[in-house]
């Protein structure tokens, strides 16, 4: 069954804001439901939210507790923006199919800030504007190429030389690209709202509860779990973070570690709109603050998983990210309030894997999310409910394991 990992280390930020208590039932007795749902994390929540609002009824386990996954550890920048540029993911895919990915993942923000607002969910939600800056990967006339990309696909990106982005932003690189539409928020406070709706829908929430084994036939899926009881479902969702079910094929995708920071709260020395700022580089650093006020700084991430390892680099590492965000906004105090680190899955093009899984129609996955978890949790909320009412979104195949 899943290959088990800490996802996370350290305080996260969200731990100094509360998230509302989301209550959950021992599973003492097996139990029969239309969707299981595996795993209460954004992405489990995002599902749990969709399918009962689609009047399914649905269960959901978590072998933690709520929320107490990897979701903890994003700093949550919901951007649209996928880690791999639309003009080299045009060279990996095909420039229709990036085109099409770049599309959908802009809407997928839009649509979630009208689902969060529409719920009344109150997570701190504020639209902002993002900063992609020249680095190593892209320099200012692969930046220039790809603000044009960005152009020719209908999503509105303004190049800016250096001196409007030190005017308008204080911040001295060779150029950068100014987009609008993403969104910040408070994914634990995210989280439990929607799973609090969820549950005012009838769904049923058991922790902690692990899942042991998982049987498919034509009609239905068993699922054993450790303490005994089964769970009978129509359809299982396995919304498992980075912790991979062996069933799911791993091919394309890996476990990469990453650190961030927090620092105390300092309203007055944020830049302008406190827009999103993230790099051109590989790893790259990403900035973002919080409603009141905190810069929150992430980056250098790693590809490997020993979790000891991990951990022990969270002082070397904060210090590091603390040193690189200084260089960029000198004004700041950049001194650690909160470090923490976590790992996450990614693919090769940025893309996730959503759907069901080759040869087991009934068992759906939602794997390998990169720096776009939050994005893409909302892109398989709106394909895998599709699916299970046996219909097919437009772009279930773009992002399909076996595409």
């Amino acid at each position: 069954m899943p290959r088990k990992l800490d996802l996370r280390t350290g305080r996260p930020v969200w731990s100094a804001y509360r998230a509302p208590a989301v209550p959950t039932d021992s599973l003492t007795r097996d139990v029969k439901t239309d969707v299981l749902i595996i795993g209460m994390g954004i992405s489990g929540a995002m599902m749990a939210e969709a399918l009962t609002a689609d009047g399914h009824s649905v269960a959901c386990i978590d072998r933690r507790g709520p929320l107490k996954g990897s979701t903890a550890a994003t700093t949550a920048l919901v951007q649209f923006e996928i880690d791999q540029p639309l003009s080299i993911l045009s060279r990996m895919i095909g420039k229709a199919e990036a085109r099409q990915a770049w599309r959908r993942s802009r809407l997928a923000v839009s649509n979630l800030a009208a689902r969060v607002t529409e719920l009344g969910i109150t997570c701190g939600l504020s639209r902002t504007q993002s900063l992609y800056l020249a680095g190593t990967v892209l320099g200012p006339p692969e930046l220039r190429e790809e603000a044009e990309a960005r152009r020719q696909a209908g999503i509105a990106a303004t190049y800016l030389t250096p001196r409007p982005l030190a005017e308008a932003f204080g911040i001295d690189r060779d150029g950068a690209i100014l987009s609008h539409g993403n969104i910040a928020l408070d994914p634990r406070k995210l989280t439990a709202g929607l799973l609090l709706k969820a549950l005012g829908r009838k769904a049923r929430l058991y922790t902690p509860v692990e899942a042991t084994a998982i049987k498919d036939s034509a009609d239905e899926v068993v699922v054993a779990t450790r303490d005994g009881p089964t769970i009978t479902a129509r359809h299982v969702v396995l919304a498992t973070g980075y912790e991979l079910v062996d069933i799911v094929p791993a091919a394309a995708h890996q476990i990469i570690s990453t650190w961030a920071i927090a620092t105390r709260p300092q309203p007055r020395k944020l830049w302008p709109c406190a827009t999103f700022i993230w790099e051109a580089s590989d790893p790259y650093l990403y900035v973002r603050a919080t409603t009141d006020g905190r810069v929150v700084c992430g980056g250098e991430d790693e590809d490997f998983v020993d979790e000891t390892q991990r951990d022990e680099l969270i002082p070397d590492k904060s210090e590091r990210i603390a040193e690189k965000l200084g260089r960029l906004l000198p004004h700041l105090d950049t001194r650690p309030e909160f470090a923490w680190t976590g790992s996450f899955g990614t693919t090769t093009t940025g893309l996730p894997c959503i759907g069901a899984i080759p040869r087991h129609p009934r068992i759906h996955a939602v794997m390998g999310y990169g720096g776009n978890g939050i994005t893409f949790s909302r892109i398989a909320a709106e394909i895998v409910p599709a699916s299970i009412r046996g219909l097919e979104d437009t772009d279930a195949s773009l992002f399909a394991f076996n595409h």
